[in-house]
């Protein structure tokens, strides 16, 4: 089973328009709800990909209700700790004409530390059935940057395998419990290595650093270029086919998924990058943030270009 966490849970709403005009009345085309937040955009690619989910974190209200009965169709099992207040909405909206996408992104209820408390008691029972844990995205007001640092400690505790895909001080802190995997982007290997990473070769020795401290899989998001990882099995570049994106938002939440799939499925690391970067990719090619077509990944997945790095 993969478990998913998601602490700041929403409902995403995407808007299309056609020519967004600031300051004006702006009809929307077409609309579209789904259960979000990073953890959720995880969730779903990879209960289509086959995998037994379930998706944990806090939800509140008739929001959070919301929630949990949008993940039931994919065969996402929902164990949220339950607040009183409502759960927040996020909005993206596609200018169809301009091909730009906007984001707005509500801040949530708060949690406190009572509340935390009761989400840990029953986060240490769901990791005991779990074989990969993913944490993803950012925290309710109420906690500190030692949030996700004190659930990969009950995760690796567990002798479970721990993804975090988190940014700024939750990262910097997080990955002092040492995770299993992280998948900074560039401007996040930079803060937390202090290096300027503006070749491919001071990316790797970046990531090396990062994995050297206590993080086995160290894989660096270089966005339409594909990834660079650094991990026990070695150094792998995956380059990926150019595509026609429809919408970008969440692939990155889809990548995770793949990965997640593959150690639980006891995969190299060059078939789980592979699987990874083929979801993500198809993940790009659907409206709808967190999803994909298999049609599209089998597709996509030969064209997945693994080159091992010999190193010097």
């Amino acid at each position: 089973m993969i478990l998913t966490v998601t602490l700041n849970a929403a409902i995403d709403k995407r808007y299309v328009v056609e020519g967004a005009r600031a300051g004006e009345v702006n009809r929307v085309k077409e609309c579209a709800y789904t259960p979000g937040g990073k953890g959720l955009n995880v969730s779903k690619p990879a209960a289509v990909a086959g995998a037994k989910v379930v998706a944990t974190g806090f939800v509140g209200g008739h929001a959070g209700a919301y929630i949990e009965d949008s993940l039931k169709p994919f065969g996402i099992e929902p164990a949220f700790y339950h607040m009183k207040e409502e759960s927040r909405s996020c909005i993206n909206i596609w200018d169809s004409v301009n091909k730009v996408q906007t984001e707005y992104l509500e801040p949530g209820f708060t949690v406190s530390e009572e509340d935390f408390e009761g989400f840990l008691k029953q986060f240490r029972e769901l990791v005991k059935g779990a074989s990969v844990v993913t944490m993803s995205g950012s925290v309710p007001k109420g906690l500190d940057e030692t949030a996700y640092q004190r659930l990969v400690k009950i995760v690796k505790d567990a002798g479970k395998k721990a993804i975090l895909d988190t940014s700024g001080k939750l990262l910097a802190e997080g990955i002092k419990s040492g995770p299993t995997m992280i998948k900074p982007n560039i401007d996040e290997i930079r803060m937390l290595t202090g290096k300027q990473c503006g070749q491919e070769r001071e990316i790797i020795e970046a990531a090396k650093k990062i994995y050297e401290s206590g993080v086995e899989v160290v894989a660096v998001s270089l966005g339409a270029e594909g990834s660079v990882i650094v991990c026990d099995e070695g150094i792998f570049r995956a380059s990926v086919p150019k595509i026609d994106a429809v919408n970008t938002v969440g692939c990155g939440d889809s990548m995770i998924a793949g990965f997640a799939l593959g150690f639980s499925e006891g995969l190299s690391m060059e078939e789980t990058l592979r699987k990874a970067s083929a979801i993500s990719a198809a993940a790009a090619l659907r409206e709808e943030t967190g999803f994909f077509v298999k049609e599209d990944m089998e597709r996509i997945f030969p064209q997945i270009e693994v080159v091992r790095y010999e190193e010097s």
